[in-house]
């Protein structure tokens, strides 16, 4: 079980921008923030970092924010219209597409996905399955 993800960010505020619009669409957001850290998690819940399932911040060696090549985030969404949300308000806030949504592989019920990069270039996938 995952209890938090932490992303790395070139601009902590550009990269915000980024992920208010994503996880609004997917009943989330930002729950605090501070010293170049973001940290979001569910709508109405408590707010410290504490109660984040994801954070945004620089790195902890100072070195730049970079993309892992190979490491993808994968969000859970309800329903295939959440994914559709998700992913066109991403892209509306300075994403890059990496994969429409649709089913995956092509034409398979069952798992409805799609795939983008933030404005530092990591990669996340919104998904609904089922």
């Amino acid at each position: 079980m995952i209890t938090y993800v932490t992303i790395g960010a070139l601009d902590s505020e550009q990269s915000g921008r980024f992920y208010d619009a994503v996880f609004d669409a997917l009943g989330h957001d930002r729950r605090t923030e501070g010293g170049g850290w973001i940290g979001y998690g569910p709508k109405g819940g408590g707010q410290g970092f504490t109660d984040c399932h994801t954070a945004l911040c620089p790195p902890f060696d100072g070195q730049p924010a970079r993309a892992g090549n190979g490491i993808m985030v994968a969000y859970h969404a309800d329903t295939a219209a959440e994914v559709d949300a998700a992913w066109a308000a991403g892209m509306a806030a300075g994403g890059t597409d990496e994969g429409p949504p649709g089913n995956r592989p092509p034409g398979t019920p069952g798992f409805y996905g799609a795939y983008l990069r933030d404005p530092t270039g990591n990669k996340i996938a919104i998904v609904a399955t089922g």
